[in-house]
């Protein structure tokens, strides 16, 4: 299960099927510095993105 406190890297390193709905999201930068050590939560809030609404898109997406 995915929470708004995970690390984008951590989530994309165990999941690489979920990249497509990060890139959806406008973040089309999955590798640089900021993803790998930045939350879901703070990845929605720069891109303007409902955490809650995103998080589980992505965990419908895992299930």
């Amino acid at each position: 299960m995915i929470t708004k406190d995970m690390i984008i890297g951590d989530i994309l390193d165990n999941n690489p099927e979920l990249a497509p709905h990060f890139l959806e999201m406008g973040m089309h930068c999955l590798g640089c510095p900021s993803a790998r050590g930045e939350t879901v939560e703070d990845a929605c809030a720069v891109h303007g993105v409902d955490a809650d609404e995103f998080i589980a898109t992505l965990n419908e997406a895992l299930n």
